[in-house]
């Protein structure tokens, strides 16, 4: 039972933001605003956030490898469209009886995790580190992109999955959960919404438990002087490489629920576009905590959205402007310095009254 208590106390710790009371009972705030949101909403609309909330598992995944890690990598979107694409080629193969689709979605991360794995071997282990990781995973990105553009041909198929070039894979069956009587399938509607919702709610929890445990902590020491953690004992490269593939399957899942939402994916998605957004995105929220990086994810999504209604290359000139702006304000994130100013304004005030 100590062990049990002593596990969600991790749920509050150094590495995170937010703790206390007043915190929790804003997220509980927040949480019931979600949970009533479809209620007083159409179902476009409800399937518009569903889109959001896609996007914050990847957020939260370079938030994890470079915020905390200290390990810039344009690998998250190559880790996205590999699961995207393995959960297209195998509904398209074995369709959607029997909850298969969730069998897929499995399947698809633990795909992109081997990848990432793979790569983060020969990279950590390779001493590659630094501005070299970033041009390596970026390379490796923009390769993936480049032959998935090139695959129009029929003889690009696996099974009956035909690879499409650049127009993609499309017609993916929507998650699925079996149930007796008829399956529940999870349209771009209420459904989807509530089971994004749950799985970014466990996923958010569960990050801020490891980030406040041991693990957590010998990562942000590695981040900081690895030189020194190596010193104390810890394997340095073995953390890097975990980090890394923890990274690539939330990653990953963000891949597999954009293929479900929209049931289609391009190597568009692996861009070059694609892989700066979220970088954008990380910074601008706070890269160094967690809470940070879903606000910020959330409030930049929406901006850009409204934005790209007058035109995508006004929304991508607000996209650059942003980060020139945040890297020279507020390095450390527009949300998180307002986080950490309303937390000392907060204090000083109980501090008055007291």
């Amino acid at each position: 039972m100590t062990g049990f208590v002593s596990f969600f106390r991790r749920l509050e710790g150094p590495q995170t933001v937010g703790r206390g009371p007043a915190f929790w009972s804003l997220f509980a705030v927040v949480m019931m605003i979600a949970v009533a949101y479809p209620l007083f909403s159409d179902g476009y609309t409800v399937g518009n956030t569903v889109y959001f909330f896609v996007w914050v598992f990847i957020a939260l995944s370079l938030c994890l490898i470079w915020g905390y890690g200290g390990s810039l990598s344009f690998g998250q979107t190559a880790f996205f469209g590999i699961a995207g694409y393995g959960y297209g080629v195998l509904t398209l193969n074995f369709g959607s009886a029997y909850g298969f689709t969730l069998v897929a979605l499995v399947a698809s991360v633990a795909i992109a995790a081997f990848f990432a794995a793979l790569l983060g071997y020969f990279m950590f282990f390779g001493r590659i580190a630094g501005v070299f990781l970033g041009i390596v995973t970026l390379a490796v990105t923009l390769m993936l992109e480049r032959f998935m553009a090139q695959t129009a041909g029929p003889e690009w198929h696996i099974g009956s999955a035909r690879l499409n070039g650049f127009n993609g894979m499309s017609a993916m069956p929507p998650l699925t959960i079996p149930w007796p009587g008829e399956p529940i399938v999870l349209f771009a509607d209420v459904g989807l919404y509530y089971f994004v919702l749950g799985l970014l709610v466990f996923v958010y929890l569960a990050l801020r438990i490891l980030m406040n445990s041991s693990f957590g902590n010998v990562i942000v020491a590695i981040r900081e002087n690895p030189e020194r953690a190596e010193m104390l004992g810890y394997d340095v490269r073995k953390y890097q490489l975990i980090t890394f593939v923890i990274g690539a399957v939330l990653a990953g899942m963000s891949g597999v629920l954009y293929t479900a939402w929209g049931q289609y994916i391009t190597p568009s998605s692996m861009g070059m576009t694609a892989a700066a957004l979220p970088l954008i995105w990380v910074a601008v929220g706070g890269r160094s905590d967690l809470t940070s990086t879903v606000v910020g994810t959330l409030v930049v999504l929406a901006a850009f959205q409204a934005l790209t209604i007058y035109g995508s290359q006004y929304a991508l000139v607000f996209m650059g402007v942003l980060l020139v702006l945040t890297v020279l304000i507020a390095p450390n994130g527009l949300v998180l310095g307002t986080m950490n100013w309303l937390g000392r304004l907060a204090a000083r005030i109980t501090q008055r009254a007291g």
